[in-house]
């Protein structure tokens, strides 16, 4: 699995509530992926193209268990690294089939509009620009699966596990 995609640069700390703003997560979830950090960059979400990367410094995605990781991927953000990514987040990040990578020293690697250049599955970044090379965590090798079928739900549905959306029984 590889990117390669127009980097957009934030700092440490940014937690759920400025991914997803509170009002956002009572929108349609068709018009939630608008209104991405439109508390703290307003319009940003208008500018981002699809297989765009964002790029993060530590504690990315602090606070509540809100879908946060469904919006950025349901924008059109390809990947997100981070120096460090909230374990409630990463979950969901898995859940949704979002592509999330801690890599040490990425935060400084890039500049906003660089070019990363990633190879997902053995955790390597590269900054076109500059040629930095950086190497982060792998993900475990079962939540790759999880990953290629696009999250949980598709997974098992896939597998036959659970009725598809849509077609199940009542409540």
């Amino acid at each position: 699995m590889r990117f390669r995609g127009k980097v957009w640069r934030f700092g440490h700390d940014i937690n759920t509530d400025l991914i997803q703003p509170v009002p956002v997560i009572f929108m349609p979830v068709q018009e939630q992926a608008r209104h991405v950090f439109s508390a703290n960059r307003p319009g940003w979400a208008a500018e981002v193209r699809p297989g765009d990367i964002l790029v993060a410094g530590r504690n990315f995605g602090t606070g509540s268990g809100r879908p946060a990781a469904r919006v950025l991927k349901d924008l059109g953000i390809a990947c997100l690294l981070a120096e460090s990514i909230n374990g409630l987040f990463f979950r969901n990040c898995v859940n949704y089939g979002f592509p999330g990578l801690e890599v040490p020293g990425v935060h400084d690697a890039f500049e906003e509009g660089d070019q990363a250049e990633i190879d997902f599955t053995v955790a390597t970044v590269r900054n076109a620009r500059t040629g930095a090379s950086l190497t982060g965590r792998p993900w475990a090798e079962p939540l790759y699966r999880i990953l290629e079928k696009g999250g949980i739900l598709p997974l098992l549905e896939a597998e036959g596990l659970v009725e598809p959306a849509g077609k199940g029984g009542e409540g």
